[in-house]
């Protein structure tokens, strides 16, 4: 399973919380699916507003481990301190970074996410950098300090899978002992396995499942897609290749 900072985690599979039809559907999408860790957004309001209380015990009773992002934020100092106010709020140094540059696509502005992940770390963060497939940024958010990286596998809410898995696959061979999950752009559980099947660590979506017909149905989908995914990869998979190859020898084959 994989190891984060240095605990480990019980599933290769993250979820996050937003978008339930209901608190009961999406407690029921984490029972099914047996996810390992809970991302949670920070609500300015979280602090007194009694929605906000009953939704944290709501994901208290998960018994999950729990990852605050600073999704929404545009720029360092609003990342920095939303992520400061997580760690107040949920008590934690975990810290799911996103600094989002472009208002259409939710990309990272990735010279604003390595300066706020500096200073995050800094402070005694364990960060978990929302990126692009990029291996100069990904290897400046290392020296910036982060043990963790999370390449998206396509913007976030799309569905659209797997943008670039060559790409993908060379941040994979690219950093081998660094912990890496797939963030945002799954739509389907064979995309999960996809990436489980490069190599990677873990993957981590939301919109998939919240927004299935059944998204607790569907969260249990990309549970067994992961680990299907991930056993595949320990078993050394087959590489393509341009020809045919007979699978049943040609030695002892009768001649007429």
């Amino acid at each position: 399973m994989p190891v984060f900072y240095g605990l480990e985690i019980t599933s290769r599979l993250m979820l996050g919380t937003a978008q339930y039809p209901s608190p009961a559907i999406l407690a029921e999408a984490f029972k099914r699916s047996k996810a390992g860790v809970a991302t949670v957004s920070v609500r300015r309001e979280a602090g007194h507003d009694r929605a906000g209380q009953d939704f944290w015990s709501l994901i208290q009773k998960l018994g999950v481990t729990v990852l605050p992002n600073t999704a929404g934020c545009h720029s360092v100092r609003e990342a920095i301190t939303t992520a400061q106010m997580a760690r107040e709020l949920f008590e934690t140094d975990w810290i799911k970074l996103e600094v989002i540059g472009h208002a259409d696509t939710l990309q990272p502005d990735p010279f604003a996410l390595v300066e706020a992940a500096k200073n995050l770390n800094q402070e005694g963060f364990k960060v978990f950098p929302y990126c692009t497939d990029d291996l100069v940024v990904c290897e400046k958010l290392l020296t910036a300090g982060c043990r963790v990286l999370m390449p998206w596998g396509a913007p976030i809410g799309s569905g659209l899978g797997l943008n670039n898995p060559y790409a993908l696959r060379s941040i994979r061979a690219h950093f081998p002992d660094v912990p890496l999950v797939v963030d945002a752009g799954l739509g389907l559980p064979s995309q999960a396995a996809q990436v489980m099947e490069m190599g990677y660590d873990a993957v981590l979506l939301n919109t998939a499942v919240a927004k299935a017909g059944d998204p607790a149905i569907m969260a249990e989908a990309f549970a067994k897609a992961v680990d299907a995914g991930a056993l595949a990869h320990k078993a050394d998979p087959m590489l393509p290749r341009d020809m045919a190859a007979p699978s049943t020898p040609i030695l002892g084959k009768a001649f007429l």
